[in-house]
């Protein structure tokens, strides 16, 4: 705040302010793991936003997500790199012994837990579709 950096200061201040809501809406206290729910729930709206902004040609408002959507991943964990979630795909295919797309919500309660907030869950499920379409 005091280096006056308005864009940090303004998207902090709405991440605090979901994180405070969840608080008063659910009457308990936000553990790590629903605050890496709520800052993924951000950046997926940004992502979102992004591309309704793009396609509307509000490049202003485009590019002012894409700012707020860069200081929320700052405080994501390290993602995983595409192989790696592959790995874990190809693990959960075969503990779960899926064999088509009727499994893929198998596959994915299997290694959610595993990749939640290490990950973007849409890229995850992109992965399981191919892995289970071949």
């Amino acid at each position: 705040m005091l280096e006056k950096r308005v864009l940090e200061r303004d998207t902090l201040r709405m991440l605090l302010a979901e994180i405070k809501r969840y608080q008063i809406d659910e009457k308990a206290e936000a553990t790590d793991e629903v605050v890496l729910t709520i800052i993924n729930k951000m950046v997926k709206q940004r992502k979102d936003s992004i591309e309704q902004f793009t396609k509307g040609g509000r490049d202003d408002l485009a590019s002012k997500e894409k700012d707020q959507l860069e200081v929320i991943k700052q405080y994501l964990p390290e993602q995983l790199s595409e192989d790696k979630i592959r790995e874990i795909v190809e693990a959960g295919v075969n503990s779960t012994q899926a064999s088509s797309m009727q499994d893929m919500g198998k596959v994915m309660g299997a290694i959610k837990s595993e990749l939640q907030g290490k990950a973007d869950m849409g890229l995850v499920s992109q992965i399981v579709k191919t892995a289970l379409s071949s």
